[in-house]
C-alpha cells in the first residue's frame, strides 16, 4: 500500500540521500539530469559547471527535484517544486562549505572535484514537497 510521507518523513529522506534528479523545461524541451547535493531543510546547493541544464534553468527557474531510494522491495520518493537562485561568490562559498560537511563524513579526501567548463555555484529554493512509500 501506498503512503503519504509527512514533512518531517520527507525532510529525513532529502537530508539522507546523495543524489537528487533536477528537471527542468525551457523552449520546447525537458530535461532530466542527477545532481550530487547539499540539502539545509530550505534549499537544495549544487556545484556544478555551466551547461544544459544551468542554461535552461536560466531560462525558466522554475523546476522539479526528485529524490527516491529502494532497498529490499520497500522505497520511498519526494517530489520538489522549487526554484533555481544562482549564487554569488559569497554564495558559492557557502555552498561548497555545505558540500564539504556533508561529503567530509562519506569519505571525501576535501579535493574539489576538476571539470573543464565555467564554475556555477547554485541553489534550489524549496516549495511545494509531496512524498509517498511503500514499506514490505
Amino acid at each position: 500500500m501506498i503512503e503519504e510521507l509527512d514533512r518531517a518523513q520527507i525532510d529525513d529522506l532529502l537530508g539522507a540521500q546523495v543524489v537528487g534528479r533536477i528537471g527542468c523545461h525551457a523552449d520546447g524541451v525537458t530535461y532530466v539530469v542527477p545532481v550530487i547535493y547539499a540539502y539545509d531543510g530550505e534549499a537544495f546547493y549544487v556545484y556544478t559547471v555551466e551547461g544544459r541544464k544551468v542554461r535552461m534553468m536560466r531560462a525558466n527557474p522554475e523546476i522539479c527535484f526528485e529524490v527516491d531510494e529502494y532497498e529490499s522491495g520497500s522505497w520511498r520518493s519526494a517530489i520538489v517544486q522549487g526554484r533555481y537562485e544562482e549564487l554569488d561568490e559569497a554564495g558559492a562559498e557557502r555552498a561548497l562549505a555545505l558540500l564539504g560537511e556533508r561529503f567530509a563524513s562519506r569519505g571525501s579526501n576535501g579535493r574539489r572535484p576538476r571539470a573543464e567548463g565555467t564554475p556555477v555555484a547554485f541553489r534550489i529554493v524549496v516549495g511545494e514537497v509531496s512524498g509517498r512509500a511503500v514499506r514490505r
